[in-house]
């Protein structure tokens, strides 16, 4: 049970086929976009390669802040999520919504959960009580079923 007296409990679970395929999904759309950004306003050196530079190399990145970030705090969950039923929710205090600041702890680490094909984030989710990975670890919080979560009111314990 965490710090708030609470009752109601949301089944956390590993999901990490649906979570491997979100995270898929997502990096699609944002390297897809980045890379079409590239080659259409970048400039091709001797050696046939594009590169953006100087303001206009923020767009990608801009890019996925929304994707990632953006769509976390307007929708409660990125498009990979949102397709397969998962939505990432906070551990701390009665709300169940994520803050800005955990949108950005979660995604700032995604390079880290996804190195080595995933594996780092797989692990992490496999062994932790919480079935976290490390950025969701250092926002303080949980990826549950939107189904679980549909099933739940009032106050939330963790398992």
């Amino acid at each position: 049970m965490n710090e708030l007296n609470q009752s109601t409990k949301i089944k956390t679970e590993a999901n990490i086929g649906d979570r491997i395929v979100a995270g898929i999904v997502d990096y699609i759309i944002i390297l897809t976009f980045s890379i079409f950004y590239v080659t259409s306003f970048g400039l091709q050196n001797s050696e046939g390669v594009y590169s953006v530079s100087g303001l206009p190399a923020l767009i990608p990145f801009l890019f996925w802040g929304i994707m990632t970030i953006g769509f976390e705090q307007w929708f409660g969950a990125t498009l990979g999520n949102l397709l397969v039923g998962l939505k990432a929710i906070s551990i701390l205090g009665n709300e169940k919504k994520l803050t800005f600041g955990q949108s950005i702890k979660r995604h700032l680490l995604d390079p880290i959960d996804m190195s080595f094909l995933g594996l780092v984030g797989i692990v992490t989710i496999k062994n932790s009580k919480q079935h976290q990975r490390v950025g969701d670890i250092w926002a303080n919080t949980i990826v549950v079923k939107k189904s679980e979560l549909n099933k739940t009111h009032g106050n939330t314990v963790y398992n």
